[in-house]
């Protein structure tokens, strides 16, 4: 408990203090006095004083010339916030409560610090940070310093009066943080900025290149520290450009051929893009032609033809078959491959070529066959008339052989797929070449060695015997084409008579009278080959009769008689004087025959001759002459005068 003199002194406290409180709330507090007034911020100024009895707040007021701001804060420290930097402010504090405002406190001035530099920051390299910032107005100088934001490593500071500077040096891929600010003629700092950058990954390395399969490139690189990403870029010369982005270290990309390929990589993080690697430029093999023709000129030689493809700056073109392989180099899009073998399944390539790259190795074949071996005739024989067998030895299955004789007469032919084949109606009397090809689905062969071919002359169309004395007779005949020579016979049982000459004609000898003969007659060439023609059968004429005399008859007549050595024979007896002809013709079997009236006192040529159906009488019987003379009256007596001397032709 209290004592009554305690209670006494606190009431009497309370009371004062009440007094106090109500004597404040009516009047303006005391003027408050600053103790020091800074600027650590470039955009304001701290203020501390002494507290105030009875002031329940503050008015800070920082004036330049005539623009001033003010803040209330409740008590000291106090900030005046909205400056302007580097800039000299008339610093006052005015007490306040409800009474109102004491009078300014003796006024400080303080100078605003400099305004901080404002940084662009970026990481050129994997290795290095830039800074850069824009003029701070009243600044002498400018510290920058640079320490990873994970507290590892030592600080790197810089003081430079420029306006940029770059650290280097610096880990790949790192976050730093930078602090800049300026200082002012007194080497007071200023406000600093602080900015966080990471360093950009360094450049991807060993970049390789493939074409693990045709039309695809295979694009590699070593791992980048502290990239999170890469971009490899691909552009091609006809300027077409495509990219990968990849976590791995591969990428994929369709190529296509006789193209030139430019490829970048790089690595990023979240600073950015790292600098290019090296740039790589890889060719892609040259298109292979495949669109070429083959044709052939001939049997052993094709002419290739193609059109251009990209990216080639040469050609070869290889035939391989049997063996041998030809081959050709060229920058036209066209070959002509020769000597190769006949009758051969070739396989012919065009391969593309170029500088940067070499060949192109995935070319398609083309297969073709040559011609076909030209045949050899081994042999021609004469199988009938008019038929002739040409004999070759064959070389190809597939062949069909042509055989061809060639002559002024012509061109005549036979084929067979065999070895063998036979030329039909060749005209007699004529010279050809033979000679032969093999035809097959591949070509035509060249012929073969010509054989000359001769047929055997022709036998004439005409032969006319003649028969010119009874033991002779004459032998004409047409010309037989290709004969040179003819030998001509006439052949019976009693005999044979031959001649043999250049002539188409012939006297034959030797002729037996009355007789059947058989003719013949061989053509002979100039090489000896023989053409045996048969003609119709030749009968000689009956035997001239022997033995002709004449007697006188009565009454003017004269008789002829003759002796015959067959009486079937029928015989005519011709009388030719100056004073007439006359003629008998006995009935067969008689051997005489009368003239009556006949003119006495001439000569008579007497001819006796056998009597033929064909053509006119015969001339070369013997002729006799008789002189008939007068005695007394009309008819004197017949005088045999001389013998024949008739002339044989």
């Amino acid at each position: 408990m209290c004592s009554a003199k305690s209670k006494s002194l606190a009431f009497t406290g309370v009371l004062l203090s009440c007094l106090e409180m109500i004597f404040s709330a009516n009047t303006a507090p005391d003027t408050p006095v600053i103790d020091q007034a800074y600027s650590k911020l470039s955009n304001s100024i701290t203020v501390e004083w002494r507290a105030v009895p009875g002031a329940t707040n503050y008015m800070l007021t920082a004036q330049d010339g005539d623009s001033f701001v003010e803040t209330i804060v409740k008590n000291s420290p106090g900030t005046v916030t909205g400056l302007k930097p580097a800039t000299l402010y008339r610093i006052t504090v005015r007490s306040i409560n409800s009474g109102g405002k004491s009078q300014p406190s003796p006024f400080r001035k303080v100078k605003t610090v400099l305004a901080a530099p404002i940084l662009s920051v970026h990481s050129p390299s994997c290795d290095s940070i830039a800074v850069s910032w824009k003029a701070v107005h009243m600044a002498a100088g400018f510290s920058v310093s640079l320490v990873r934001s994970d507290g590892l490593g030592r600080m790197l500071k810089q003081n430079t009066t420029n306006t940029s500077l770059i650290f280097t040096n610096l880990d790949p891929g790192t976050l730093y943080t930078i602090k800049a600010y300026a200082w002012n003629a007194n080497g007071m700092p200023g406000d600093d900025f602080t900015y966080n950058q990471r360093t950009i990954p360094c450049a991807p390395v060993n970049i390789s290149i493939e074409e693990d399969e045709p039309g695809h490139l295979l694009v590699s690189w070593s791992s980048v520290s502290l990239g999170h990403y890469y971009v490899v870029f691909v552009k091609s010369d006809d300027g077409l450009e495509v990219h990968c982005n990849t976590s791995h270290t591969q990428c994929h990309f369709q190529s296509d051929c006789g193209f030139t390929y430019f490829i970048s990589v790089f690595a990023y993080n979240k600073a950015g893009q790292s600098p290019s690697g090296d740039v790589l430029n890889y060719t892609t093999a040259p298109c292979c032609p495949s669109d070429f023709r083959a044709v052939f000129i001939s049997s052993d030689t094709v002419r290739v033809t193609w059109a251009p493809v990209r990216g080639a700056d040469l050609y070869e073109t290889r035939a391989a078959g049997g063996s041998s392989v030809v081959f050709c180099r060229d920058t036209a899009t066209a070959c002509t491959l020769s000597a190769l073998q006949c009758s051969t399944p070739y396989t012919i390539t065009v391969y593309s070529f170029s500088e940067a790259r070499g060949c192109s190795s995935s070319c398609a074949p083309q297969y073709v066959a040559t011609a076909p071996c030209s045949p050899e005739i081994k042999n021609i024989s004469k199988e009938g008339l008019s038929v002739i067998s040409v004999q070759w030895q064959p070389n190809n299955e597939e062949a069909m052989y042509v055989v061809t004789a060639r002559g002024e007469a012509g061109l005549w032919h036979c084929t067979s797929t065999r070895n063998s084949c036979s030329l039909m109606d060749l005209p007699c009397g004529s010279a050809f070449s033979v000679s032969a090809i093999a035809r097959s689905p591949a070509g035509q062969s060249l012929p073969s060695y010509s054989i000359p071919l001769e047929t055997a002359p022709c036998c004439p169309n005409d032969l006319i015997l003649t028969q010119v004395t009874q033991s002779v007779t004459n032998i004409s005949w047409s010309v037989g084409r290709g004969a040179q020579t003819y030998v001509t016979t006439l052949e019976s049982p009693k005999g044979q008579a031959k001649c043999h000459t250049l002539q188409t004609y012939c006297l034959l000898g030797c002729i037996t009278c009355g007789t059947n003969y058989t003719v013949s007659l061989r053509a002979i060439s100039e090489t000896g080959l023989t053409s045996s023609c048969t003609y119709q059968g030749y009968s000689s004429s009956a035997c001239c009769p022997s033995g002709v005399k004449l007697y006188r008859l009565s009454n003017n007549g004269i008789r002829v008689f003759w002796r015959v050595s067959d009486e079937t024979i029928k015989y005519n007896a011709d009388l030719h004087g100056s004073k007439g002809n006359f003629s008998c013709t006995p009935s067969s079997g008689l051997s005489h025959c009368d003239i009556t009236k006949i003119p006495c006192g001439d000569v008579y040529t007497v001819v006796v001759a056998p009597v033929t159906d064909k053509g006119p009488k015969l001339t070369f019987c013997p002729k006799k002459i008789y002189s008939v003379t007068c005695s007394g009256s009309s008819v004197g007596m017949v005088i045999y005068r001389g013998k024949s001397n008739a002339k044989h032709i």
